[in-house]
């Protein structure tokens, strides 16, 4: 169990949040932008300090304002993925994993990591060899090698195209379900945010309006197919709307009634449900 309750004052509001994690969850916290999710992430990891608060990872105090307790982010066992990689590129690939290593008795471990995520080839390449999604798969073995209480995941795939992002959709769940590591990630990504999570989070102005399960979050109906859109643009006709809609790295056009298009705004979420030959398309709520 992690039980993190957290305030700090920012620039244009004061981050308090209080947030409890079921050990080897993932944990989603999503939100607009500037609503304190990477701060949350900074603050459990010890690179920013709290003005009050308390952290404990599995009956262990990280922090607690209360007691006088910090512990520096060298004893905080956390993996860190960013999403421009934060690699050592005068390392080789593998070398970038036995950095993370805690003890040089691990160095097996590195081969059967770089085999998981299908690397082991470019064990002595350098970095700048790499692909984007190559980069980021390494990013994720090398948060893993560490065997940490707590891996954070701060956008780690908003630098890759849909298909890349996907793959690795993939291959970061099953990792995480392999190791059996408690994680907690940042992204706007609505459709990444409902594969990936066990519970989300959403968070507004420093705040957590509400949480729970994605479906619940996100209103999905686990019968049918759900996907996830965002409109770009929207105008009026005689009989219904015609909204554009951006789905990944594509744009599809939509007609939407009457009440539907009144409804949507440019900038909002929609979800549209498909069924056989039918679908439909509702506003995600995320005050």
């Amino acid at each position: 169990m992690i039980e993190i309750k957290l305030k700090k004052k920012l620039f244009t509001f004061e981050l308090n949040v209080d947030l409890t994690i079921k050990s080897n969850n993932f944990i989603s916290i999503f939100g607009p932008s500037g609503a304190g999710k990477t701060t949350i992430l900074r603050l459990i990891a010890g690179l920013d300090k709290p003005d009050w608060g308390y952290i404990c990872v599995d009956n262990e105090v990280w922090f607690s304002s209360k007691d006088n307790i910090s512990l520096p982010v060298r004893l905080r066992k956390i993996g860190f993925v960013f999403q421009d990689y934060a690699l050592f590129e005068n390392m080789s690939v593998g070398k970038n994993i036995e950095f993370a290593l805690e003890s040089k008795k691990d160095l097996n471990v590195v081969d059967e990591l770089l085999e998981l995520v299908h690397l082991k080839e470019y064990k002595n390449q350098k970095i700048s060899l790499l692909s984007g999604g190559q980069k980021q798969r390494l990013a994720l073995i090398r948060a893993f090698a560490r065997k940490p209480k707590l891996l954070l995941l701060d956008e780690p795939m908003s630098a890759l195209d849909l298909p890349l992002r996907v793959n690795l959709q993939d291959e970061l769940l099953l990792l995480q379900k392999k190791f059996n590591i408690t994680s907690i990630m940042v992204s706007h990504d609505i459709s990444e945010v409902a594969k990936l999570s066990d519970h989300v989070f959403f968070i507004n102005n420093g705040k957590i309006t509400k949480h729970g399960d994605p479906q619940t979050i996100f209103d999905i109906d686990a019968n049918n197919v759900n996907i996830f859109g965002t409109v770009i643009d929207k105008k009026p006709g005689d009989l219904f709307g015609m909204l554009k809609v951006l789905i990944g790295n594509s744009i599809v056009h939509m007609p939407a009634n009457t009440e539907q298009f009144l409804n949507l705004s440019i900038g909002d979420k929609i979800l549209i449900t498909t069924k056989a030959f039918n679908f439909s398309l509702k506003k995600v709520l995320l005050d």
